[in-house]
């Protein structure tokens, strides 16, 4: 396990989910969920790159099928990748709405239950390597 380079990605899927934290509170309700997707991605190509293995695409679904080569994923985790993969696109790009903009349709809720899907994801590879998440060597 290259602990370095799994610490420099799980270091930025925490700083992405609390950023989203704050954008939750600030009314940001797109851009939380965009960076809740973000800290989930972040977190399992940590884990992927950590261990040498490919990490491609921004699927977090398909990044926590990928990962199961690795260690047992529970079901109910790749389901919330499933959620957070709804927020990839829609949450950024004003064509991806035939009227209006992001900021219209996402709604406190959805950012807050984006954040929760993403907090289980990043815990779920914190808990995976903790001995390397606090040591940061390899």
């Amino acid at each position: 396990m290259d602990c370095v380079e799994f610490s420099r990605w799980l270091a930025m899927a925490r700083r992405t989910l609390e950023s989203a934290a704050r954008d939750v509170e600030g009314g940001d309700y797109n851009w939380a969920c965009f960076k809740a997707h973000q800290a989930a991605e972040f977190a399992v190509k940590g884990l992927l790159y950590g261990a040498g293995r490919p990490a491609r695409g921004h699927s977090v679904s398909k990044l926590l099928e990928a990962a199961k080569a690795l260690v047992e994923v529970p079901g109910g985790l790749v389901e919330l990748g499933k959620l957070l993969d709804k927020f990839y696109i829609p949450t950024r790009y004003v064509d991806a709405w035939s009227e209006g903009a992001p900021y219209e349709y996402f709604t406190r809720g959805d950012a807050e239950s984006a954040l929760r899907a993403a907090g289980e994801v990043v815990s779920f590879v914190e808990g995976l390597w903790r001995g390397c998440a606090d040591s940061g060597r390899g």
